[in-house]
């Protein structure tokens, strides 16, 4: 196990939060994973993270349990918040794109897409 400074230094803060050094992966990043109930061996599968930089993410986060915690639900609300807000910016936009004619040459994939949306329930 390394020692807290060093393992301290594995994990800074940049604009984006808590970060694993020497990446852009954050805590939160991991967090999602494990949020999502993924082993923590299958993680680097997909986040490029060494061994090291993992058992360092995961260290941080047991030493540092609420307050990463808090943070990590800061972080969820205002993705949540950011979300909503972009999606009530492009609504009218998007009801528009979506009633344009498919462009010449692509009626048959939009007619093939357009059954595809229906069987799934996506039509309004």
């Amino acid at each position: 196990m390394t020692s807290t400074s060093n393992e301290k230094s594995r994990i800074i803060r940049t604009e984006r939060g808590l970060t694993i050094a020497g990446t852009r992966i954050t805590i939160y990043d991991v967090m999602d994973h494990l949020k999502a109930g993924w082993a923590s061996k299958l993680i680097p599968n997909w986040l490029p993270l060494t061994e090291e930089q993992l058992d360092a993410a995961l260290s941080y986060i047991d030493t540092n349990r609420t307050e990463v915690e808090a943070e990590y639900q800061t972080v969820l609300q205002e993705a949540q918040e950011m979300r909503e807000y972009w999606e009530d910016k492009n609504r009218d936009r998007l009801a528009e794109i979506a009633k344009m004619p498919p462009k010449p040459g692509q009626e048959e994939i939009s007619t093939k897409l357009q059954a595809w949306k229906a069987k799934l329930g996506l039509t309004a």
